[in-house]
């Protein structure tokens, strides 16, 4: 996400890091190419304009002049401010006092409404809560049939409703049978429009009046920059909503909607969408935000992400495994599998401070088909031979070639890496380094 304003103010900063001393004409040049960057990135214009001179200001204060390091004071500066400009601390959600908790979703059509009141579903679900579902647009096609779908995949309830029905009705039949349900909170997906109409407001005005939910959430998609946030602020101008979901953030989004968000329609993000999978929701963290975009990574999220897929009990026998020097390929493939719920290999490199900044980070794009070949590669071992990686001789390399698709080189080139893995992981345990806290992130 935000490749592109990553790449331009990374460099920027390295014209000015690489100069001894910054003086008022090299800030003032640094700057204006950081306005141009963020202009560029779809940026509201006044947003661009206050954020520049509140850098401005600090910078050409003595914090920057009287620092060691005046380069890096000053992306220091930019990175505060840009937290602060998208709200400083994360927001939750407003989930406490008298149960069913209703969260409205709402938002155009193609912003991805449904399948997020699904992942918040299953968000939630991870967080103790006993989500239900309540499908009400009345008039998308099948867009009740795709969120029931999508309770059933996630074992989520959903309210059985009808498109003879009243959005209203549906709303207030299934907080009726919430009770029953053993339902805490209501995700109720609400019906979008093309664009803002008159028709679509009244509505959702009705049901909000009606219902009073705990938190009215506006999906928007990230990709749509500028749009995206003139959509936030004609949402709020009527239904007052307490926080946005960007999705498609791991798309080619710009920024300008993450950056703009918060200062035009004075609405918090609360979550991002990363990913189409079911999973692939997060909490909003303005400071890693600002990180990433600097090309400073986010190992935080990293190790939020670790601590929540990786499995504790695996975790405990690998250590053990480890210090008997008992690490096999049995216990490879398990890793390269929790490895994989973290999301895409790129998504990881993204997390890891340095390399936002490295220029060859598009050359050094990972390829995930070399995970897909060593899986099979591992799976047309005998489970003797995963247990015992030393008994492969010629012939059986050339049976686990033929038997994954792959070749003898290929074979040979993941038992390779497997032996000095094996052999540094057993150096680490020796020193201590890979205990229970460290294997889970």
């Amino acid at each position: 996400m935000f490749e592109n304003l990553t790449d331009k103010l990374d460099g920027v900063f390295k014209k000015v890091t690489g100069r001894g001393k910054l003086s008022e004409a090299n800030i003032q040049a640094a700057l204006k190419e950081v306005r141009l960057a963020l202009l560029e990135a779809d940026v509201n214009y006044k947003v661009v304009k206050k954020l520049v001179e509140d850098i401005r200001q600090r910078a050409l204060g003595q914090e920057v002049f009287h620092s060691l390091t005046p380069g890096q004071q000053l992306i220091k500066i930019v990175n505060e401010e840009m937290t602060r400009l998208m709200g400083e601390a994360r927001q939750g959600l407003a989930l406490t006092g008298k149960t069913p908790h209703i969260l409205m979703l709402v938002g155009l059509q193609g912003s991805g409404k449904t399948t997020t009141a699904a992942k918040l579903a299953k968000f939630l679900r991870k967080q103790g809560r006993n989500p239900y579902l309540v499908p009400v647009d009345i008039y998308r096609p099948a867009a009740i049939d795709q969120l029931t779908k999508l309770g059933e995949q996630t074992n989520i309830p959903v309210f059985p409703a009808s498109k003879t029905q009243r959005p209203l009705e549906i709303c207030l039949n299934a907080l009726a049978r919430a009770g029953k349900e053993g339902a805490d909170v209501l995700i109720i997906d609400t019906a979008g429009r093309l664009h803002i109409d008159e028709t679509l407001m009244a509505e959702l005005a009705e049901i909000k009046e009606k219902i009073n939910p705990a938190e009215i959430l506006l999906v928007a998609d990230a990709m749509t920059g500028q749009d995206a946030v003139n959509v936030a602020k004609h949402f709020n101008e009527t239904l007052n909503i307490t926080g946005v979901v960007l999705t498609k953030m791991e798309g080619d989004a710009r920024g300008g909607a993450a950056l703009s968000i918060k200062a035009v329609a004075d609405t918090p993000i609360k979550f991002i969408g990363v990913g189409e999978k079911l999973d692939a929701l997060e909490f909003f963290y303005p400071d890693r935000m600002a990180s990433r975009i600097l090309g400073m990574g986010d190992m935080l999220s990293l190790i939020d992400k670790a601590q929540d897929e990786f499995d504790e009990k695996e975790a405990l026998k690998l250590e053990k495994k480890l210090k008997k020097n008992k690490f096999d390929l049995e216990d490879f493939q398990i890793q390269l599998k929790q490895m994989k719920k973290l999301g895409s290999l790129e998504q990881i490199m993204g997390m890891l401070p340095g390399m936002g900044q490295l220029k060859k980070l598009k050359k050094l794009k990972p390829d995930e088909n070399e995970l897909v070949k060593v899986e099979a590669i591992i799976n047309s071992m005998t489970r003797q031979e995963r247990r015992n990686h030393k008994i492969i001789n010629g012939s059986r390399r050339k049976r686990i070639g033929r038997g994954s698709g792959t070749t003898v080189q290929d074979v040979n080139k993941l038992l390779k890496n497997f032996t000095q893995t094996k052999k540094m992981m057993e150096r680490f345990s020796k020193k201590g380094f890979l205990d229970k806290a460290s294997i889970l992130g």
